[in-house]
């Protein structure tokens, strides 16, 4: 004996767009039945039965049809003896109050931000304020709630919290490691790990005022200002005539110390063969162009030179800190830009590296060489060894780039040190 399903009814074709029109209703309704529904340009499968749910005749040229929810509920009723509301769950997924969970969405995001916000890091800095701002208003929280890994920013501001309280001369910590310390999970700060190393990273970045840029070089040079180590051997510094004490790396610093001849260092033998620098005057150059015509023209003769090839890495931080920490004087001299004095004041507070060739007159020296006229970008920034310097460059609103200056530094390097 065949038992014939009541629901068989309703999954006809003529009955999509009722039952889809249903759905809405009651939806927007918070699940009750009332009001009415419509279908325009019914078909005439769609106009019988409707007419036959009413009583009620509708005109083959009506372009427009209407049920009322209560007349259709007790039809339904009749049928299968169920709800409207049952009918549509048993045939589709269940109904979404969009209301309610709008509501329950800013209840739970309110909740996470809060958390959020009990950080000490929120007083503090002005940065994670506009960190978390950002993340609140942007989707990002609300994507991280809709995919239930909310504790995902929890674990990202664990992250924040242990880089901040690191001690300024903590040494570098490798990616894995403060991947495990903060999550338990070593490869949870790995690219394409979800959203939590871009949450970290973002937050990096508003540290620096500048805005979260795609690659691997951008996340390693925002790690390496922190001190993580995402790859020891990908991080290093170039160096020029900087002879050392140590075995292994020691030597050959000293060694192409004495041809003349550049050397990179990577962070890996920064750690595995540790080296004292015992050197007076040390100086530091940005652009690895200005390095490479010293050791041309000047070869030996060249006092002891650093370039940190752009931003510092973790390497030319650790090499820096030897030089420092025996005693030595950084003398810095980097392009006349915003990020170049932002530099400036980095080593000048890090290592209390003296600007060199880096004042007013300087400047104007190289605006007058300068003919590429590349205005100036980024954020102001102060120059508190030399206020005038801040003030002409906002005047002339010019770049000019290390290397436009080559030929002065090379001259003063020639003379010996200052």
């Amino acid at each position: 004996m065949t038992t014939t399903d009541p629901y068989d009814r309703y999954r006809t074709p003529e009955f999509r767009r009722v039952l889809a029109a249903a759905r809405r209703a009651l939806e927007r309704h918070q699940g009750q039945v009332q009001g009415s529904i419509g279908l325009n340009n019914p078909s005439p499968a769609e106009r019988n039965i409707i007419i036959g749910i009413t009583g009620n005749y509708r005109s083959a040229n009506a372009q427009r049809v209407t049920l009322p929810l209560p007349e259709f509920e007790h039809s339904v009723r009749n049928v299968t003896g169920d709800s409207l509301r049952d009918l549509l769950e048993h045939l589709g997924p269940p109904l979404r109050f969009r209301a309610v969970e709008r509501t329950a969405l800013d209840q739970t995001r309110q909740e996470v931000v809060a958390q959020a916000e009990a950080s000490p890091l929120h007083p503090r800095h002005p940065w994670y304020q506009e960190w978390l701002t950002s993340v609140a208003t942007d989707g990002t929280i609300t994507g991280l709630i809709n995919k239930q890994a909310t504790h995902l920013l929890t674990q990202a501001v664990r992250v924040l919290e242990y880089l901040d309280s690191r001690p300024d001369h903590a040494p570098p910590v490798m990616l894995p490691a403060l991947a495990e310390t903060t999550t338990g999970d070593t490869k949870a700060l790995n690219p394409g790990r979800g959203p939590l190393p871009t949450l970290v990273l973002r937050a990096l970045a508003t540290t620096r005022g500048v805005p979260l840029r795609p690659g691997a070089e951008a996340r390693r040079e925002l790690w390496d200002a922190c001190d993580v180590i995402v790859d020891d051997l990908a991080s290093r510094v170039l160096v020029l005539n900087l002879p050392a004490t140590g075995q292994g790396l020691g030597q050959w610093l000293t060694d192409a110390a004495i041809y003349g001849t550049p050397f990179h260092i990577t962070l890996h033998q920064l750690v595995t063969l540790p080296i004292t620098v015992n050197l007076p005057t040390v100086y530091v150059c940005e652009n690895p162009a200005v390095l490479r015509r010293a050791a041309g023209e000047l070869g030996t003769a060249s006092p002891p030179l650093i370039c940190t090839e752009g931003r510092p890495s973790t390497a030319f931080h650790r090499l820096a800190r030897r030089v420092t920490e025996a005693g030595g004087q950084l003398h810095y001299h980097g392009d006349f830009d915003w990020p170049g004095i932002e530099m400036t004041n980095h080593l000048r507070t890090r290592y209390q590296a003296e600007p060199w060739r880096m004042n007013a007159a300087d400047y104007l020296g190289g605006v007058r060489t300068d003919s590429e006229h590349v205005q100036l970008s980024g954020h102001v920034q102060d120059t508190d060894w030399d206020p005038e310097l801040a003030k002409v460059m906002l005047r002339e609103n010019r770049a000019v780039y290390e290397e436009a200056v080559a030929d002065t530094l090379l001259t003063d390097w020639s003379l010996g040190p200052p």
